[in-house]
């Protein structure tokens, strides 16, 4: 047996929640297609893409698990996210313990790197 879904809000019925998520994920993958495709849309239709893309996000009531999956699974949507929130959590949807770790690795390699020549 499957686990429940995380509930929506209670204004939220569940098939409005999953058109909203159908929505969503069809229109970030648009986006990465876009991305990848430099050219192949108008700067409007873009834009356009853009700005239905922030409204969806920025509706309440989409359970964060939901809302991690597309983020982690779109990169693009990820940055207009990230961009969206800067004022509260910067460019960063990572763990911090990830980042300083990722960091540190980097900072090891140069320097290793460097004694090598």
């Amino acid at each position: 047996m499957a686990a429940p879904l995380p509930q929506p809000s209670s204004s939220a019925r569940p098939a409005d929640l999953r058109a909203r998520l159908e929505t969503l994920i069809a229109l970030a993958r648009l986006l990465e297609r876009l991305e990848r495709s430099p050219g192949s849309a108008s700067p409007d239709q873009y834009q356009q893409l853009v700005q239905r893309l922030n409204g969806l996000l920025d509706e309440p009531g989409l359970p964060d698990e939901a809302l991690n999956a597309v983020l982690g699974a779109h990169p693009a949507t990820a940055e207009l996210y990230e961009n969206m929130h800067y004022e509260h959590s910067g460019l960063c949807r990572s763990p911090l313990d990830q980042a300083v770790a990722a960091e540190t690795q980097v900072a090891q390699l140069v320097s290793r790197l460097s004694r090598r020549h």
